[in-house]
C-alpha cells in the first residue's frame, strides 16, 4: 500500500503495491532469445578448437540441447506430446523375422526367426534402453548419437550406448569425403579440458564405413552412428520436430496463459471495488493530538489501510464483508464520514477466451508434432479447432500416427541392423515392430495385435 499525504499528514490518494504485470519483449529481444536454437552458420565461424579439430557449435552458445530440454520440460503439452510419440514409435517392442513373401494386399508375410540368441538380444534391456534414449534425443533435439561398443579385441560389437545429447558435438568435415568425428565431453559451456573423440559414421553409407573401420583396425575404440531426420536440410545437427511451433510463438502462449490466469484469479478482487473515504474520517480515527509527530500518524494510517486492503484482496477474502460507521450532521441531516465502497463493473471477461487460446496453443503444438489432439483428449468443443472425440476418431488418428511413424522406426532400427551385420547375423534377418491396434467392441475385443 502506497499513500500520498499532504504536509499536514492527511492521506490524499492511495494505490496498492500488489499488482499483476506482464512483460513485453520487443522483436529484437525475441529474435535474440530464439536465435539460441539456430543451427550452425559457417559465416559466423561458430566452432571450438579441440585437439586441433574444429567442433561445430550447436546453437548460439553451443548449449542448444540444454535449452531444448528445458523448453520441453516446462511445456506440458509439448512434453506429453513428445513422450506420446516416443511410446507410439517404440510400439510393443521389436522381433527378429524373415520376409517370406507378400500377400494380395501387398502386406509382408513374416516368419519368426529361429535364432534364439538374436531373439534374446532384441528383447533385452540393452535394446530397450537404446531405443528409449535414442528416441528421446531424436524427438527433443532432432539428433541422437549411438556409440557402438566393441569387445577388447575389437572384432565384435558387444553393446550400444546412446550418448546423452548434452555431451556430444560433431566436428566439421575433415576431408573431401565428408569424414567427421564425434567429440564427447561433460562440459560444453567452455572449451572442454577432458574429452574423448570417436569416428562418426558416414550418413551416405554407414554400413560400408563401419566395415572400412574394421578392415583398417580402427574399430577397437568404437564409433558413433548418428540418427537424425533430414527434413531440416541441416547436415550437421538438424532441428527438432517442434521447432516451428516454438518460432511461431505457440510455446510461449502455452506458457503465458496459465501464468496469467493464475495471477488473475489470485488478484481478481483488486479491480472490483472503488473505495471513497471522506477526509473528516481521518480526523476522528487518527486525531493529530494523539501522535507526537506527523510521521507516527502516517505509520498508523499505513498499517490500518493495509489491513483494510487485505480484507478486500485475494481469492480467499473475496466474499468477506467490511463494516464502517457514519455520522449524521444534526444541522443539515446529511451523512458525513461515510465510506463508500462501490462494486465496479468487471471489465475482465476473458477467462473463457484465454482457455480457448490455451487450447489453440496446445493444438498447434500437437499439430507441429503431427499428433491429432483427439488422441490425447485435447479436442476442442467448438470453433476452428473443434473435433469429434468419439472412439472412431481416436482410432483413426492413432492408426495415422502409426503409419507416419514408419520412417522414424526405420531410423532407429538401422543401428540395430548394423549391430547384427557386424556380429555375423544372416543377411535375411529383419527387424519388425509389434503394434497394439484399437478396435471396435463388435469385433469381440478391445484391441488387436499387428506386426509392422
Amino acid at each position: 500500500m502506497d499513500i500520498l499525504y499532504n504536509k499536514e499528514g492527511v492521506p490524499l490518494m492511495m494505490h496498492s503495491d500488489i499488482a499483476f504485470y506482464d512483460t513485453k519483449l520487443d522483436k529484437q529481444a525475441s529474435d535474440e532469445r530464439r536465435r539460441v536454437l539456430f543451427p550452425y552458420d559457417d559465416t559466423r565461424h561458430d566452432f571450438i578448437e579441440v585437439a586441433g579439430q574444429r567442433v561445430l557449435a550447436w546453437g548460439k552458445d553451443n548449449l542448444f540441447p540444454c535449452h531444448a530440454s528445458d523448453i520441453v520440460r516446462n511445456t506440458t503439452v509439448l512434453n506429453t506430446g513428445l513422450r506420446f510419440l516416443r511410446n507410439l514409435t517404440m510400439g510393443q517392442g521389436i522381433f527378429v523375422c524373415r520376409v517370406k513373401g507378400y500377400n494380395d494386399k501387398g502386406d509382408e508375410i513374416l516368419e519368426p526367426a529361429d535364432d534364439q540368441a538374436m531373439q534374446r538380444f532384441v528383447g533385452s534391456r540393452l535394446v530397450r534402453r537404446y531405443m528409449e534414449k535414442t528416441l528421446r534425443d531424436f524427438l527433443k533435439v532432432g539428433l541422437s548419437a549411438v556409440q557402438f561398443v566393441p569387445n577388447a579385441a575389437g572384432n565384435k560389437i558387444v553393446g550400444l550406448n546412446t550418448i546423452n545429447s548434452h555431451y556430444f558435438r560433431f566436428t566439421e568435415p575433415l576431408d573431401t569425403l565428408g569424414s567427421q568425428n564425434c567429440v564427447i565431453s561433460g562440459s560444453w559451456d567452455l572449451s572442454p579440458s577432458s574429452y574423448s573423440i570417436l569416428p562418426l559414421l558416414s550418413d551416405y553409407s554407414p554400413e560400408n564405413h563401419a566395415e572400412l573401420l574394421r578392415f583398417m583396425g580402427k574399430m577397437k575404440g568404437g564409433f558413433v552412428y548418428p540418427v537424425r531426420d533430414s527434413w531440416s536440410n541441416d547436415d550437421i545437427y538438424g532441428e527438432p520436430i517442434w521447432w516451428p511451433a516454438y518460432v511461431a510463438g505457440w510455446v510461449d502462449i502455452a506458457h503465458m496463459v496459465p501464468q496469467f490466469l493464475k495471477k488473475a484469479y489470485k488478484n481478481q478482487t483488486t479491480w472490483k471495488w472503488h473505495v471513497q473515504i471522506p477526509y473528516s474520517f481521518w480526523d476522528k480515527k487518527f486525531p493529530t493530538s494523539e501522535f507526537e509527530d506527523t510521521e507516527l500518524r502516517r505509520q498508523s494510517i499505513d498499517k490500518y489501510m493495509s489491513s483494510i486492503e487485505k480484507n478486500l484482496l485475494g481469492a480467499e477474502n473475496a466474499e468477506k464483508p467490511i463494516f464502517t460507521n457514519y455520522v449524521v450532521n444534526e444541522m443539515n441531516g446529511r451523512i458525513e464520514e461515510e465510506w463508500k465502497i462501490t462494486p465496479l463493473s468487471n471489465k475482465y471477461s476473458a477467462g473463457q477466451e484465454n482457455l480457448v487460446t490455451s487450447a489453440a496453443a496446445n493444438s498447434e503444438i500437437l499439430f507441429s508434432l503431427m499428433v491429432n489432439p483427439n488422441v490425447l483428449g485435447a479436442g476442442m468443443p467448438g470453433g476452428s479447432y473443434a473435433g469429434n472425440q468419439g472412439g472412431s476418431n481416436i482410432r483413426e488418428a492413432f492408426l495415422v500416427n502409426i503409419a507416419n511413424s514408419w520412417i522414424d522406426r526405420q531410423n532407429i532400427l538401422d543401428p540395430l541392423q548394423l549391430y547384427m551385420q557386424l556380429n555375423g547375423a544372416p543377411e535375411d534377418l529383419q527387424l519388425r515392430f509389434r503394434n497394439t491396434i484399437l478396435t471396435t467392441l463388435d469385433t469381440g475385443a478391445g484391441t488387436s495385435h499387428q506386426l509392422s
